[in-house]
């Protein structure tokens, strides 16, 4: 007999065969997912350490709203990443249309540490400075798990010096006054002048700190916002400290070394590959994803690894 009654015996009907295409189309997308992707074989026995192709996107993408009449500067909001994948579902659609409400053009960078290093969150900042384009002309310094919930926060081009948008007086969590983590907006032109951040910070903590002393050393004066009255309630947190351990471990010389001044290093010596490049939509917010192989000279700073 032919094959397809024994697969199907008896009548087909039309909800088996649409069952049957369901299959077919998500094997087929699992399949694109994989091929691009780099989990299944690479095409043509092309060698696993060149940059894999982004995978195209699965539908047409919103466009950001980028209208030129909210003006003539168009903000880089740079978030250091990694594995924080329910964060980000909430973070990117939540900032898109914060800023957007506010007419403030921006494009979103989510700078995705793929290496085997410990985290390091001013690299990855020095690399989405350098990746952002010319098309940016000031940068946020963005933490995923930080949401603004007062509308009366000030994204705008800081003409006039950084400004600390989580000041210490209404960040949750940090309340000491040389504290600049969390958000801070500088032109990119200010942040030229540091000559960015320290490379030499491996694990949690402590970049924020060395930054603020680069920020005096330029001879620039942190502002604040004023006039918010919501306090600690300003921000909603998204970390749980109960399942998102952090890397606070300090290995050797890095206890001593966590409290100096970077003199040397920054902008100028990061050290870095970008894997991939790939414009993807998050529930109809548009980002771009930079997945960022961070290089380590390990008789420089040893305590990039764990071993």
């Amino acid at each position: 007999s032919p094959p397809l009654p024994r697969l199907f015996p008896g009548r087909l009907s039309a909800f088996p065969l649409f069952l049957l295409a369901l299959l077919l189309g998500f094997a087929s997308l699992l399949w694109l997912q994989l091929s691009c992707s780099g989990e299944g074989p690479v095409p043509g026995g092309q060698d696993r350490g060149a940059p894999r192709q982004p995978c195209p996107p699965l539908a047409p993408l919103q466009p950001a709203q980028d209208e030129p009449s909210w003006g003539p500067h168009r903000l880089a909001l740079l978030v250091p990443f990694r594995e924080r994948f329910e964060e980000l579902l909430a973070f990117v659609p939540y900032m898109h249309g914060f800023l957007s409400k506010k007419k403030i053009r921006h494009r979103i960078f989510i700078l995705n540490q793929v290496d085997h290093f410990r985290f390091n969150r001013a690299s990855l900042i020095n690399v989405g400075f350098l990746e952002s384009g010319n098309n940016t002309d000031y940068i946020a310094m963005h933490d995923v798990d930080l949401l603004p919930l007062n509308e009366h926060l000030d994204y705008s081009f800081p003409e006039a010096g950084p400004f600390h948008v989580a000041s210490p007086e209404l960040h949750p969590l940090y309340h000491y006054k040389t504290y600049v983590g969390g958000i801070l907006l500088l032109t990119k032109q200010h942040y030229e002048l540091c000559n960015g951040m320290s490379n030499r910070f491996w694990g949690w903590g402590r970049e924020d700190d060395e930054f603020y002393r680069r920020i005096k050393g330029a001879g620039l004066q942190v502002r604040r916002p004023s006039g918010i009255t919501t306090g600690y309630e300003t921000f909603q947190h998204l970390h749980d400290p109960a399942w998102r351990k952090r890397d606070q471990k300090r290995i050797a010389a890095q206890k001593q070394e966590q409290f100096k001044v970077d003199r040397e290093g920054g902008l100028n010596n990061v050290r870095y590959r970008i894997e991939s490049r790939t414009d993807l939509s998050v529930a109809g917010a548009p980002c771009t994803v930079l997945n960022i192989l961070l290089d380590c000279d390990t008789n420089e700073t040893p305590w990039c690894t764990f071993g």
